[in-house]
């Protein structure tokens, strides 16, 4: 780094309660940059698969455009991982948010002109706001302790709550919008998350300084008490603590990607309407980011495996809920998509919180942009799986099937155990 940054972030070291300052700034500026991100990932959940039945004329397929949303999103983490550590979280976040919203501009002229090509190279160009919506969550642990960790997770996910409870329930008022000036009525919620992830950007970008993650890397470089050699013991289980969080997260986003999608396909096939299909997912989204609200606090005071261990519990429950909710309770499709989102929260929050453990600042944004790209090829593979099971077999197997995959967690956690969290 330029002496100028080291001089400058010598003046955090030797001034803590600038760092304390720093922090909780960073935390309201990834909060309202977070509650648009979470308005503008709400459109390619709640109306993206019945956007490609409507275009494919088929339900076969319907779990490729999260596919295609997923792929995009695990090139955009690699990306935004890396330009994030080299330039840090202000230009990194910044250009995956803007570039979601290009995404979101152009499944709207997909739709406007009926073409499955483009729907699904935007879809890939759209899933780089989700990407970094996902990203940003680390921003705010760049300058936390120990201790304050998962809370900090929690803090920036429950922001995304207002946003990502707001996009589903404004599906119909979007979709009257779209009609209004001669746009198909199933891309309105994408001209939401265009507008949405664009301003995300913008918050970012103007707010986001000094940037926490320069700011980290240099109080680190300068501390005077930095052990230099860390022993091979040291080395393997920050590797392990890498592994079993990425493991955790990996598995949450499988089950819950996959029972996900395919609940709108399911629903539609029952006659349910829009605005239903809207509130269920606006359910499960609200549950996916507001129990950070404690998520992070129980992170933190019980430890990361325990909480995983939670996770894959109450993933199980979900698949079951949701395999034997009759199709016409409104009420139990609620729940289980619920319980999806609650689980998924969980295994998130805790999975994130052991990469922070193991990481240090000179390599965080690389290491923490490459799990999210595995966590992002989980969800495509989930995508693209729940589609074909359903067309196979039935909604119910693969709601089943994905709450018994859930379990895999409780071994993976019980393996962590022979080492520190």
């Amino acid at each position: 780094m330029p002496g100028e940054l080291n001089n400058f972030a010598q003046g955090y070291i030797e001034n803590p309660e600038r760092i304390k300052k720093l922090y909780k700034r960073t935390l309201i500026i990834i909060v309202i940059s977070q509650m648009f991100g979470g308005a503008g990932l709400a459109a390619g959940v709640t109306v993206g698969a019945l956007l490609a039945e409507q275009m494919l004329g088929t339900n076969a397929f319907a779990g490729l455009p999260a596919a295609f949303l997923t792929l995009g999103s695990a090139g955009a983490a690699f990306s935004v991982g890396r330009l994030s550590n080299r330039l840090g979280r202000r230009m990194g976040l910044a250009t995956g948010f803007i570039t979601g919203g290009l995404g979101a501009i152009g499944v709207v002229f997909a739709t406007v002109f009926n073409s499955v090509p483009l729907l699904f190279a935007s879809l890939f160009v759209y899933g780089a706001g989700t990407a970094t919506n996902l990203q940003a969550r680390y921003a705010g642990t760049d300058l936390a302790t120990n201790k304050q960790r998962g809370t900090a997770v929690s803090i920036a996910m429950v922001s995304t709550t207002f946003g990502a409870v707001a996009g589903p329930n404004l599906v119909d008022v979007m979709g009257d919008f779209a009609l209004s000036i001669g746009v198909p009525e199933l891309a309105g919620p994408f001209i939401l998350s265009a507008a949405a992830f664009i301003l995300a950007g913008i918050v970012i970008f103007i707010f986001l300084r000094p940037d926490p993650l320069i700011i980290a890397l240099n109080i680190n470089t300068n501390k005077k008490n930095t052990i230099l050699n860390e022993t091979l013991e040291k080395k393997q289980s920050n590797k392990k603590g890498i592994t079993i969080g990425a493991t955790i997260m990996v598995l949450s986003q499988i089950v819950m990607l996959a029972i996900m999608t395919m609940t709108p396909i399911h629903m539609g096939h029952h006659g349910y309407s829009l605005r239903a299909i809207g509130l269920v997912i606006g359910f499960h989204i609200g549950a996916m980011y507001l129990p950070s609200l404690f998520t992070g606090i129980l992170v933190d005071k019980f430890g990361r495996t325990a909480m995983a261990i939670a996770s894959g519990i109450t993933l199980l429950l979900a698949g079951v809920v949701a395999a034997i909710a009759p199709a016409d309770s409104l009420f139990l499709l609620v729940v289980a998509l619920s319980l999806l989102g609650i689980g998924w929260n969980l295994g998130l929050i805790s999975g994130t919180a052991l990469i922070v453990d193991s990481t240090e600042p000179s390599t965080r944004a690389k290491t923490q942009g490459t799990v999210d790209v595995f966590i992002a090829l989980a969800g495509a593979t989930g995508g693209i799986m729940s589609g074909l099971v359903v067309a196979g077999s039935s909604y119910e197997t693969l709601s089943l099937a994905g709450g018994i995959l859930s379990l895999i967690l409780i071994p993976v956690v019980i393996w962590s155990r022979s080492g520190k969290e």
